[in-house]
């Protein structure tokens, strides 16, 4: 007979999928089927509504290659260069990491942008689900994420936009300042921000963290001061600016250049809103009403967040509001809604109601659809 490791006196190997807890197994499930779901349904979609063909060498993929995905190709295929100056807008990290797998992997960009996109997403539903279960049961865990996973504009967690990157980034940060591992809070805080403009909103709300660790320890603690590598990120993107256009805060006048917006007080960019209402049914209801209804609720679950969550969830989601509704033009207010986790957890509370639970999930799915059939179309999505 073969001797075996309990012969020899030598523990058995740890089967791989015990790595994970049974919890995150479920939550990977859920977002493995969603996304496979996702794509089905908008092959599907695009054949009847578009009546065509599904386009292009890769088929499904290539129908949701739309509006910012292009541009983040682009950049991972090419890089920044001078000749499309306008490409500074975007950041960095999610291209890089697309050529990386590129060249790695698959060698076809948009299905290693997908690829990159594909395992933040499971990142970061897996974080959503620690971070709810330090304050609150199982299933309300689980119905945070389910609610995150199935919000109208989810479908940017699966395909070529820096949002679930980001995201995933972003709960590990937090997570990671919770429990008091301020070096890991910093670094990832550090890549956040060199992926999203809205990653400056992790310095307010790690120095949240710290001071409320203060008040309950009455202890300064030295390891908060890595919060202060946060800003290496956006010293990235800023220099990826100096060296296309010559000015390392080209990306203002980018701004006002594409979206005809400037910083202003919220009122302003809500009362174009209010007053884009009276166009075109279309413009209506896509830059109006639809962007004045998530601009409504973020406000709404920033004002309950600090009444019910922690004081760090509550910054990130007041900081977001703030940013994203201080211009003249309010603009993919509910795309940007994705990243304000705690809308989520603020779900998950009222999962303990069947009538709220039933009402936010046909809400989530039928505007899912809608919005998703939408985009593959090459129509205006936020």
């Amino acid at each position: 007979m073969k001797p075996t490791n309990e012969g020899l006196g030598m523990p058995h190997p740890t089967p791989w999928y015990l790595f994970l807890p049974k919890e995150d197994w479920l939550v990977v499930g859920w977002v493995l089927a969603i996304k496979i779901l996702l794509f089905i349904f908008g092959a599907k979609s695009f054949r009847i509504l578009e009546n065509k063909p599904l386009p292009g060498r890769s088929g499904w993929p290539d129908i949701w290659n739309r509006w910012d995905s292009l541009h983040y190709l682009q950049v991972a295929q090419f890089g920044y260069n001078a000749a499309s100056i306008m490409k500074a807008w975007f950041y960095p990290l999610f291209p890089w990491c697309t050529r990386v797998v590129a060249y790695g992997v698959s060698h076809n960009y948009l299905v290693s942008a997908f690829i990159v996109s594909g395992f933040s997403s499971v990142a970061a539903a897996i974080l959503l689900r620690r971070i709810v279960q330090l304050d609150h049961d199982e299933g309300i865990s689980q119905w945070a994420v389910w609610f995150f996973l199935i919000f109208p504009t989810a479908y940017y967690l699966h395909i070529a936009y820096a949002e679930s990157l980001f995201l995933a980034l972003v709960l590990g940060s937090i997570l990671a300042a919770i429990s008091n591992r301020w070096w890991l809070a910093g670094v990832l805080g550090a890549l956040a921000w060199m992926t999203r403009a809205n990653g400056i909103i992790l310095l307010p709300t790690l120095a949240v963290e710290a001071i409320h660790q203060w008040i309950i320890t009455k202890r300064w603690n030295w390891r908060w001061l890595w919060i202060a590598i946060v800003p290496a990120g956006f010293a990235v993107y800023l220099f990826m600016n100096w060296k296309i256009t010559g000015d390392p805060f080209a990306f203002l006048r980018m701004r006002k250049r594409l979206f005809t917006m400037e910083t202003s007080w919220p009122w302003v960019g809500i009362r174009n809103a209010i007053g884009n209402l009276r166009g075109t049914p279309n413009y209506a209801e896509m830059v109006g009403a639809q962007e004045l209804y998530f601009a409504v609720l973020g406000f709404v679950c920033m004002i309950v967040s600090w009444i019910k969550l922690r004081p760090i969830h509550a910054a990130w989601i007041t900081g977001n509001w703030f940013l994203i509704a201080s211009v003249t033009f309010l603009v993919s207010t509910p795309r940007y809604t994705l990243t304000m986790y705690p809308v989520f957890m603020l779900f998950g509370l009222v999962g303990r109601s069947r009538l709220c639970t039933a009402v936010i999930t046909v809400w989530s799915l039928l505007f899912l659809a809608l919005f998703s059939s939408m985009f593959i179309r090459n129509l205006w999505t936020f």
